[in-house]
C-alpha cells in the first residue's frame, strides 16, 4: 500500500480496511486507467470479503479527497486513474472509439480565463474531450 495515500486517508479521518487498502493498492500501483469492474475482478481472486460497491465507494472517496480522477474513455465506461498518473489531455474518437493523449498546456489558457472571467477553477488535471480522429474525418468526408 502506498504509504501516503494511506497517511493522508487517516488524516482526514477515513478508517483504512483490508478492502479499502487492496483496491487502492490496486489502482495506484499501475500507470493504466481501470474500470471500478477490472479492479474488483482483480481483487475477487484474492478475497471474498470484497464487492463492487465498496469498489466504487472506495474509488469515489479517492476522487473526492483529490487522490484519484474519474474520466469517460467512451464505451459507456468510466475509468480511474491515481493522482500520480499525470494532468493530460484524452482525446476520445466517437467514430472508431481510438483514444489518444493530447499535451495538457493546451488547457492553461482556458483555466485562466474561466478564473478571471468566472471566478471558477476549473478542474482540468485529466480531462476526456469527444470528437472525430483524422482516419474519420476523412472517412466521412469521402462518403
Amino acid at each position: 500500500m502506498n504509504e501516503k495515500i494511506e497517511t493522508t486517508l487517516r488524516k482526514r479521518g477515513y478508517r483504512m480496511t483490508p478492502q479499502r487498502e487492496m483496491i487502492t493498492e490496486t489502482l495506484f500501483r499501475t500507470t493504466q486507467h481501470l474500470t471500478a469492474e477490472q479492479i474488483y475482478e482483480e481483487l475477487r481472486m484474492r478475497t471474498r470479503a470484497l464487492n463492487i460497491a465498496t469498489v466504487y465507494r472506495t474509488l469515489d472517496l479517492l476522487v473526492d479527497e483529490g487522490l484519484a480522477s474519474r474520466v469517460d474513455l467512451g464505451e459507456d465506461r468510466i475509468y480511474f486513474a491515481a493522482s500520480q498518473h499525470g494532468s493530460h489531455i484524452h482525446l476520445v474518437c466517437r467514430g472508431c472509439g481510438s483514444v489518444s493523449e493530447s499535451d495538457h498546456s493546451l488547457l492553461e489558457p482556458l483555466g485562466k480565463m474561466l478564473r478571471r472571467k468566472y471566478g471558477f477553477y476549473a478542474d482540468l488535471g485529466h480531462l476526456s474531450i469527444t470528437g472525430l480522429c483524422r482516419e474519420c474525418q476523412a472517412s466521412a468526408q469521402a462518403d
